[in-house]
């Protein structure tokens, strides 16, 4: 499942609300702490590669047979992302530190002209199963 994010802010919380429609179609409810970490995550990494690469990218979920979640933000920037650390009252610079907090994992790599930032959270043992699995993604060009 993916979206196309334009370079434009107001499309995090598009975003947000094309993620929730997603996972309670997988049987994750919006309730569900896993939602909602999954939720802040999107909002999170969307908002970097909108902010900080200003082109378009887009946003892949991939459900896993065991029931955990993978994000995967890809755009056309190269850059790395560049974790910082925010200090007092800064209001940039905590979104990287926010993913390593929330997410079982999380990394980056090249992706065509660009790159795909990705995290990934495990399901709680009991919980429904979402029945997709997770693969490998395509490649996207934006």
């Amino acid at each position: 499942m993916q979206l196309e994010v334009g370079p434009d802010p107001a499309e995090v919380g598009r975003a947000r609300r094309w993620a929730r429609k997603r996972l309670a179609g997988s049987g994750i409810g919006a309730d569900e702490p896993l939602a909602e970490t999954l939720v802040l995550l999107i909002s999170e990494l969307v908002t970097n590669a909108v902010v900080h690469t200003g082109c378009p990218a887009v946003l892949r979920m991939l459900f896993a047979a065991e029931g955990g979640v993978r994000v995967e933000v890809a755009d056309n920037s190269a850059v790395p992302p560049r974790p910082r650390h925010a200090a007092g009252e800064d209001t940039n610079g905590r979104g990287l530190e926010l993913v390593d907090g929330l997410a079982d994992r999380w990394g980056w790599q090249p992706e065509g002209v660009g790159k795909s930032i990705w995290c990934e959270v495990d399901r709680a043992p009991g919980g429904p199963v979402p029945g997709e699995g997770l693969g490998s993604p395509g490649r996207v060009h934006c």
